[in-house]
């Protein structure tokens, strides 16, 4: 296990750090021009006003009038590994979300929120279930068949068939849906997330010799950061001679520098210090761990959709971090029932992610309203030029028509004329 990690990770709990550690990273997170996805023309693109893409790693459709999607390259060099993080599709965008899969040669969509959470809508249904088998996008040419759906208890593995309809050429898509991971939260253990990452990676889908896979949640920010710094981090463990040298602070800064604000809250920074402590035991030749993640994470049981867990468990033990877990007693005893510590520190998760969740509602409604008075502006537009297109005209149709009238009186009064003479 990464000692230099673990201990760091020690310190942090210890002195009770998270929220410092997290806005210190945020504070020496650099900004960077998104101008293009400011422009008026793409404002209905983005769901987020405050989630924007970089200028210098933002995803270029290719063409198209308008190139613009709400997506970011994010790569770190010495990992050799890329990435397109993402937001969830909106209606409107779900035919660019597919030309940009086909254009990437991505092999596979790893998402990481529902549809609806908490009665908000997340992201459009952008691929076929069950029901429709079938979904056509004609505006970028795109045609995506469902295949076949393999659920567990708590993500669900579809493969598609994307297929170009002008030249013909078909795909095959693997979408892995983590379908209990709550926003602005984090998975209900280490175990389960990282036997659903090691799924994704075991189907070949982040090999280089694909396409960088396309990962998204809600914003493509927060869950998609922990995703994408957590399977970082363990290949750099992985890949260098001294595996505990990884810095997971400075990963994460170098990740930011592709796509703005990676990792949404402490709780998630804190989960990310955890899935990979808890990856290096698989590094370190812990050949049962695996198998391990596999029975602590339940996911031949069936799905319950109801229940789905709407907030962090097990893993977080306060606001920003509040009393830890013990690391010590969990290395005695690898087989701590994760469901008991999940039950006793939910409560105390609620807290430090309401203000969060609050904020995020906000931003749907802001999200939703700024597209309603787009809309109304542009009808409001349309109208204005029919009122100037009418007053500029008007006084010309008025001396037309006074103009004609002259000219039927003068032929009136000259054919009168003519009859009182020829008589």
């Amino acid at each position: 296990m990464s000692v230099t990690i673990e201990r760091e990770f020690e310190e942090v709990d210890a002195e009770n750090r998270w929220q410092p550690l997290y806005l210190e990273i945020r504070n020496q997170s650099h900004d960077y021009p998104h101008k293009v996805a400011k422009s008026l023309e793409n404002r209905n693109r983005n769901r987020y006003r405050d989630v924007s893409p970089y200028d210098h790693s933002r995803v270029k459709l290719q063409n198209t009038e308008n190139d613009y999607i709400n997506a970011s390259f994010v790569s770190i060099e010495e990992a050799q590994r890329n990435y397109i993080l993402t937001q969830g599709p909106l209606p409107n965008t779900c035919c660019h979300f597919w030309l940009m899969v086909w254009q990437q040669k991505s092999k596979a969509v790893v998402m990481l929120n529902r549809i609806v959470e908490k009665d908000s809508v997340k992201c459009a249904q952008y691929w076929p279930t069950k029901e429709d088998q079938v979904m056509l996008f004609e505006e970028t040419g795109f045609c995506v068949r469902l295949v076949s759906e393999d659920v567990k208890s708590y993500y669900t593995v579809h493969l598609l068939k994307l297929e170009n309809i002008h030249s013909g050429e078909t795909r095959i898509i693997s979408h892995f849906h983590y379908t209990t991971w709550p926003d602005f939260g984090v998975p209900e253990s280490p175990a389960s997330f990282l036997n659903f990452l090691f799924k994704v990676r075991e189907s070949g889908s982040l090999n280089a010799e694909h396409g960088p896979a396309v990962i998204h949640c809600s914003a493509g920010i927060g869950r998609s950061g922990t995703f994408s710094l957590v399977d970082t981090c363990l290949l750099l463990m992985e890949k260098r001679d001294d595996p505990f040298s990884v810095d997971i602070k400075q990963v994460l800064l170098n990740m930011r520098k592709y796509r703005m604000g990676l990792i949404q809250t402490p709780d998630q920074l804190r989960f990310s210090y955890m899935a990979v402590i808890e990856g290096a035991k698989f590094i370190m030749g812990d050949s049962n761990i695996q198998k391990r993640w596999k029975e602590l994470s339940n996911e031949d049981e069936a799905p319950n959709y109801e229940h789905s867990p709407p907030h962090p468990t097990t893993i977080v033990t306060g606001k920003y971090n509040g009393n830890r877990v013990g690391l010590e007693e969990d290395e005695k005893n690898d087989k701590i029932n994760l469901t008991e510590l999940s039950t006793k520190m939910q409560d105390t998760v609620e807290e430090s992610t309401e203000s969060a969740v609050r904020k995020r509602y906000r931003e749907d409604r802001k999200a939703n309203t700024a597209q309603k008075v787009q809309q109304m502006k542009q009808r409001l537009s349309e109208t204005e030029r029919k009122r100037k297109r009418w007053l500029y005209w008007k006084p010309i149709l008025t001396m037309m028509g006074f103009g004609a009238l002259v000219l039927i009186g003068a032929f009136a009064c000259w054919t009168l004329y003519c009859q009182k003479h020829s008589l």
